[in-house]
């Protein structure tokens, strides 16, 4: 099953929101996907199909190894911005 993972500095309250909202809209696109959240000190640690995070974390994303497509937003909560950026990763990860 996909994994995707919502990062924020602390890893509470942005990253869990961002999961709800990351979660609307997979339900909307009919992907499944196991979702968590996790701050960025933790991320490097996890595996993950897809990471999600703000735009504001993306220069500290460069010092990180992911071995997957990262999805950077200026709003977090914004469903119309998650579906925009998330769905052409979906597909390129075969899950569209």
């Amino acid at each position: 099953m996909l994994k995707i993972l919502t990062v924020c500095g602390a890893g509470l309250g942005s990253s869990f929101a961002c999961q709800m909202s990351v979660e609307a809209v997979l339900k909307e696109l009919g992907v499944e996907a196991k979702l968590d959240h996790t701050d960025i000190s933790s991320v490097a640690a996890q595996t993950a199909d897809i990471v999600i995070s703000g735009k504001n974390f993306e220069k500290q994303f460069e010092r990180i190894t992911l071995n997957c497509p990262a999805v950077f937003l200026d709003r977090l909560v914004d469903k119309t911005e998650i579906k925009e950026k998330l769905t052409p990763v979906l597909k390129e990860v075969g899950a569209l």
